[in-house]
């Protein structure tokens, strides 16, 4: 995602004329908004009508609100660099941003609307969202990369049993483990892909030295034995089984995160954030591998994986491809890295809120909330020229 494609010209607006476009600006700003608004739902001060109870319902909207988001805000762009073939764009994709927006409306509003009515909607769009990034990948003959595909499936499936397990059990605790698995291997595919290729290339243009190990039979084994871990924790989070199982798999991708030559990005800050983000995922498994032996709080592994992986890596790739895809040159500028430095801080702030003790949790929450926010507002604010304004096939 770090060049443009040659399109068609397009005379429509510059927010539809790319998938990143309105799905990273406007998943940002759910993102920078939801947690503020969260904590004074969770304190009680306000109280909105959705069916849902208030930490399930900062889970679903990060889950399958935001993240679903920046999903396909990547595959939308990705995709016609996979095939070839031009971009959805125009009427197809603000149809498919407002049925995005139509799903946040419905889940806020689901205990006006109905639970099953706001399930439908809220659904629909990923299953679009998957038919139409299979339509383009098959119309490509890229065959290989129907993978994708598969897991928007698995989301959007997980998806569906929040809903029905939140009004069944009053919490949905199995499928918030399921969508949080599911993301984590998304990045597993997908940062195991991007990180060492955007490592070489860079590394490339600077000589002779280490360069990132090529995807081979350990990466599949590391995503596979990861795939295994999640699922044991997914049907049960405790005990010694499933704190083996999540051990191994932090183990196998450490080493393989240490085969791709992060020390050497230094001094590019837009490649570094990549295995900073990646680090997070094997500090996940190991986290949670202790909270399965009652060691430590689950909190510590599950922010380890939602505000740091995902949070960081969709900060990384929202920022590396609002660049490349307006023409600009790949450069993290001082607000690109305030930016990183911001969730980074959110991350490890989270985390340590888990770990600490009581009376300097609320600071930690405080802070990472603050940094959160900062974050992902700060990145609509910064790159809300070039998403909105900048035209969509520059010279």
């Amino acid at each position: 995602m770090g060049t443009m494609t040659t399109v068609p010209a397009y005379r429509g607006p510059a927010l539809f004329s790319y998938g990143f476009r309105p799905f990273f600006l406007f998943g940002a700003i759910q993102a920078g908004v939801m947690i503020p608004l969260w904590l004074v739902v969770f304190a009680g001060d306000i109280t909105l009508p959705t069916a849902f109870g208030p930490l399930d319902w900062h889970a679903h909207e990060m889950l399958f609100g935001y993240v679903a988001a920046v999903i396909a805000g990547f595959l939308l762009t990705a995709i016609p660099n996979w095939t070839g073939r031009p971009p959805i764009r125009g009427p197809r994709l603000a149809a498919l941003f407002s049925m995005w927006l139509a799903g946040r409306l419905a889940v806020s509003f689901s205990e006006t609307i109905g639970w099953s009515a706001a399930m439908v909607v809220d659904t629909l769009f990923l299953l679009l969202l998957a038919a139409a990034a299979a339509r383009e990948i098959v119309a490509g003959r890229k065959w290989g990369n129907l993978m994708v595909v598969g897991v928007v499936i698995l989301l959007a499936t997980a998806n569906i049993a929040f809903h029905v397990e939140a009004h069944l059990e009053g919490v949905a605790t199995y499928s918030t483990r399921a969508g949080i698995a599911i993301v984590v291997t998304l990045i597993g595919i997908i940062g195991g892909r991007i990180v060492p290729n955007f490592t070489r290339n860079w590394l490339a243009r600077r000589g002779e030295g280490r360069m990132p190990t090529p995807f081979g039979r350990f990466d599949a084994v590391a995503i596979l034995t990861g795939v295994g871990a999640l699922a044991i924790w997914v049907v049960a989070p405790s005990g010694p089984a499933a704190a083996a199982a999540l051990c191994c798999a932090g183990g196998l991708h450490l080493f393989r995160l240490g085969r791709w030559a992060g020390e050497r990005t230094l001094p590019d800050r837009l490649v570094l954030i990549l295995h900073v983000a990646y680090a997070f995922v094997p500090v996940g498994y190991f986290l949670t591998s202790l909270s399965a032996l009652d060691l430590i709080a689950a909190g510590a592994g599950v922010h380890a994986w939602t505000a740091g992986a995902i949070g960081t890596m969709t900060i990384a790739v929202m920022t590396r491809a609002s660049l490349g895809h307006t023409g600009q040159p790949l450069v993290a500028s001082r607000a690109t890295q305030a930016l990183y430095l911001a969730i980074v801080i959110a991350a490890l702030a989270r985390v340590c809120a888990s770990l600490e003790p009581s009376s300097h949790a609320g600071v930690l929450l405080a802070v990472a909330g603050a940094a959160w926010t900062m974050a992902f507002l700060g990145f609509a604010l910064t790159y809300s020229r070039l998403l909105c304004i900048v035209p969509p096939n520059p010279p």
